[in-house]
């Protein structure tokens, strides 16, 4: 049991490598992150409001403890798009990982792979799926996707997330445009004007050809000045290849985040584009940023396999409901004709039995191991992911609880 592990190794005076609270791991990420890093991953939209939602949401529910039930023996898997997981959680798409540690998102990969935990790679990776894909072998992984300008490019990258192993599209809704995230708008850094976080795109043959395509991005005018030459040697670094004088000359580079710009995204996107997703694929697809249960009918009406409760951790709609709040409506309309998944705000195995116990099919873990990563790596990763799986199955013990299958809102109060 990971908990005796821990007392075990401080006995002998080993301490573990990341802090188990959470405001603790988050102090001591902040501590050896860049600030501009830090922004990224911890900040919210506008007064950050969302998150406090997030929290707030789960601290109004409640555990009942029910005695002297046999919980000797415990059971925390589940059953997903028909895959056995040996726990209810999966790791969320985060991006541009390459600014918390250097090997980025292929050490989450790893370690997910160890687990046996889905890892749903982040359309704004660090690093390609293929590569995150080959340390993985035979453990789950999923692909986010958010709705590009082109659909031949989204095509391109739904054949990748295919071919490379993933078990289902993640379809990321909350994001057609950016939200006003203020810590990075006082820093003024957008990591994405570097070249950073846009591995996907630049290894893609699709997006590869739109760069030989005339130029009609919009003008990214910049005074020239120490820091935008940093900026330039840093897209022309991120650029995939050999030879920096051969990439800068080829202008490649600077079109790459140019055109990423112009693409990423698309605000026009409605529930009728859904049906060319489905056309591209059999794989499941879920959609994520669901708050609202009209939306999770819709989701069904339009023949989607899942959801995914979110509201980008905070990050794109300041004063939003929080998820666990958005919840228990949604699962009423469901009903269990689809799974529900639900993310922003997890932060312990308590919350995961809470989300479980409203009707949530699994939780996503999100900032937790981004921290882990920057204070210790994969083996910072592997002991957040260890915290967690202990935290949940403890909780589900001590809470008179043999499996995930015996959770219900009768094991809470509000």
């Amino acid at each position: 049991m990971w908990q005796k592990e821990i007392y075990l190794k401080g006995f002998a005076g080993i301490s573990p490598k990341v802090n188990i609270d959470f405001a603790r791991l988050e102090e001591a990420a902040a501590g050896v992150m860049r600030p501009e890093a830090f922004a990224y991953v911890a900040g919210g939209a506008g007064r950050e409001s969302t998150m406090r939602n997030n929290r707030d949401a789960f601290e109004k529910y409640k555990i009942v403890p029910r005695m002297l039930r046999d919980v000797g023996e415990r059971d925390t898997s589940i059953t997903l798009f028909g895959r056995k997981l040996p726990t209810p959680f999966l790791l969320s798409p985060i991006g541009v990982l390459e600014m918390v540690h250097k090997e980025a998102d292929v050490a989450v990969a790893r370690v997910a792979a160890q687990f046996g935990v889905p890892y749903i790679f982040s359309n704004q990776a660090s690093r390609p799926m293929e590569a995150c894909a080959e340390v993985m072998h035979q453990s789950p992984r999923w692909f986010q996707l958010y709705w590009s300008k082109s659909n031949e490019l989204v095509a391109s990258f739904v054949r990748r997330a295919e071919q490379c192993g993933c078990s289902a599209i993640v379809v990321t809704l909350d994001t057609t445009l950016l939200g006003w995230r203020t810590r990075d708008l006082e820093l003024a850094y957008l990591p994405f004007l570097e070249g950073k976080g846009i591995a996907q795109y630049t290894s893609d043959p699709v997006f590869q050809k739109m760069l030989d395509l005339p130029d009609d991005a919009p003008d990214m005018k910049r005074h020239v000045t120490l820091r935008t030459l940093q900026g330039l040697v840093s897209m022309v670094n991120h650029y995939p290849g050999s030879g920096f004088l051969k990439k800068l000359l080829s202008g490649k580079p600077v079109k790459a985040v140019r055109t990423f710009v112009s693409t990423y995204s698309n605000p026009c996107t409605t529930w009728e584009d859904l049906a060319f997703l489905r056309s591209c694929t059999k794989l499941p697809i879920v959609l994520k940023g669901i708050l609202h249960p009209d939306d999770a009918l819709k989701a069904i009406d339009h023949g989607m396999d899942g959801i995914l409760i979110s509201n980008h951790g905070g990050r794109q709609v300041d004063g939003a409901i929080g998820t666990l709040q958005a919840l228990p409506a949604i699962a009423a309309v469901v009903n269990k004709k689809i799974p529900i998944l639900l993310d922003s705000g997890i932060r312990g195995g308590a919350d995961a039995f809470k989300a479980l116990a409203l009707g949530a099919t699994a939780v996503c873990i999100g900032r937790p191991y981004v921290y882990g990563l920057a204070l210790a790596g994969e083996e910072g990763v592997t002991e957040v992911l260890n915290n967690f799986m202990a935290d949940f199955d403890l909780t589900l013990g001590l809470s008179g609880c043999r499996s995930v299958a015996e959770l219900s809102a009768q094991n809470l109060v509000t």
